[in-house]
């Protein structure tokens, strides 16, 4: 699991280790890690043209210092300093007496950026005249011909370090090459793919890192240990058995993508309870269906919502479900449901587990405002206020737990932003919960390998809910582990 830690945080472990190195320790640390990457990029480095745009402080100086290591290794490197008044003094001398040279403009020639304009302490969008500046130097060619690649510092100038939020203008890097740990603007928000690849250099920072991190970022090993793992004495029941109650004889593909989703999960079995059953079972023949939750049988979990609609008899199959021991997913119409608050008790509640999936139209319907530039905090208060997990939906997923603990998923894709996909998502997650998962894991797991299907299904081409469904199988089967096998050992 990666970790991503707030601006105050990183501050504080920096002073840490800081007090216990020699004066500027960190800062060579940094520049040599920023230098290496930047000479990778450029593959053939004696030679080629290197632009930094320099701002004031620290984040500057690495920059300067990096130009300096690689002006020294046959690098044409040229500063252009956007606050002179404020620059790093130390890193200047040490890129002019490598040979660096500074310039009011970009040179002809441009190989690569390095944006060195702010740094994690700095707020709002860039100022007109750096923009202006870095416009310049991306309009100019390299050697051979090709555009300027782009190298932010620790993060992307412009960007709110803290929430991921775009406040105005920003740089889009594409590669960052970031100093001791992750931030959140690499990992959330619009800010996050304005970060381009990110390179994680070690400076010697987590030892210091005391603070709890802000936000936890899966990885496929995470998603692999996850998944159930089945064994030779399972069977159907053991597996676990998810209940769908969602769409209706007016919306029953609802219900069709949504089993479609519990199907691709590790349950054992589906039970479908609701008006499109007839549709689910010429669809699905392996799901077991009825008209009524009371009538389904034994599950481990339902989910419940999508295409339901909002009548009285939707509001009744959403108060049975939160009136059960059960784990539940809460989705679309059923969240629709909870904005009057006459299920506020009955939710706040429950002693199972509870996970809410809104969009952010959704969201503001709940917690009567939109999410907003910090949509971890904003997921953390949803969840405190309801007691329940909330994953909320968008290119980098939220999903936050009533304890305050985020996570972001990595796998977002725009290919998802289609109707029904969300039905899939609320289906895979309701079989992993009933599959036995913490709610939060659930959660996360669920919107990991739906990315993943995302991302699958637009390989063939523009993406419906069924290609994401289809796509969806196949990607849990690739990353499931292995199931346990009777060994017979020859004698």
């Amino acid at each position: 699991m990666r970790k991503a830690w707030r601006v105050a945080d990183v501050r504080s472990a920096e002073e840490a280790l800081m007090a216990r190195l020699p004066e500027g320790t960190l800062m060579q640390r940094a520049a040599a890690g920023l230098a290496r990457r930047c000479a990778l990029i450029l593959h053939n480095v004696y030679g080629a043209h290197v632009t930094l745009l320099v701002g004031a402080g620290n984040n500057g100086g690495d920059a300067l210092y990096a130009g300096a290591i690689l002006a020294n290794r046959g690098v044409a490197v040229t500063a252009i300093l956007l606050d002179p008044a404020r620059v790093h003094q130390d890193g200047l001398k040490a890129l002019k007496a490598s040979g660096g040279r500074e310039s009011a403009q970009p040179p002809r020639t441009v190989d690569l950026i390095i944006d060195g304009i702010v740094g994690i302490g700095a707020k709002g969008g860039l100022r007109s005249g750096a923009s202006a500046t870095l416009q310049r130097a991306k309009e100019r060619r390299g050697r051979h011909g090709q555009r300027p690649t782009v190298v932010a510092v620790d993060v992307p100038s412009g960007v709110d370090v803290d929430t991921g939020d775009v406040p105005g203008k920003a740089v889009q890097a594409d590669v960052t090459v970031t100093f001791g740990c992750l931030k959140p603007a690499h990992v959330v928000g619009p800010a996050a793919p304005l970060a381009g690849e990110v390179e994680l250099v070690d400076i010697g920072l987590a030892p210091w890192l005391r603070a709890d991190p802000a936000i936890l970022v899966p990885d496929r090993a995470d998603i692999v240990d996850a998944l159930p793992k089945h064994r030779p004495t399972d069977e159907k029941y053991t597996r676990g058995v998810v209940g769908i109650a969602t769409g209706s004889a007016t919306y029953p593909g609802a219900a069709i993508l949504s089993t479609w989703g519990a199907l691709a999960g590790p349950t054992g079995m589906v039970r479908y309870a609701g008006g499109a059953r007839e549709y689910v079972v010429q669809a699905h023949p392996s799901v077991v269906a009825t008209d009524r939750i009371t009538d389904a049988g034994r599950v481990q979990a339902w989910v419940v919502g999508s295409g339901l609609g909002t009548d009285e008899a939707a509001a009744t199959a959403v108060r049975t479900v939160l009136a059960s021991s059960l784990p539940v997913v809460l989705d679309a119409d059923a969240l629709n449901l909870l904005v009057d608050g006459t299920m506020a008790d009955l939710m706040r509640g429950r002693s199972a587990p509870l996970v809410l999936t809104p969009h952010d139209r959704e969201f503001a319907r709940l917690a009567g405002e939109e999410p907003g530039p910090d949509r971890v905090a904003a997921a953390q208060k949803l969840a405190a206020h309801t007691n329940a997990v909330v994953l909320l939906k968008g290119d980098r997923t939220i999903v936050a737990t009533p304890s305050g603990l985020a996570y972001a998923n990595p796998t977002g894709s725009a290919a998802l932003a289609t109707g029904g996909t969300g039905d899939v998502l609320a289906g895979l997650l309701g079989s992993l919960l009933a599959g036995g998962l913490r709610p939060e894991v659930a959660a996360v797991t669920a919107a990991y390998l739906h990315g993943l299907a995302g991302r699958e299904a637009a390989r063939q081409g523009p993406v419906s809910a069924s290609d994401v469904a289809a796509a969806l199988r196949p990607v849990v089967n690739d990353l499931r582990p292995g199931d346990q096998e009777n060994v017979v050992t020859p004698k």
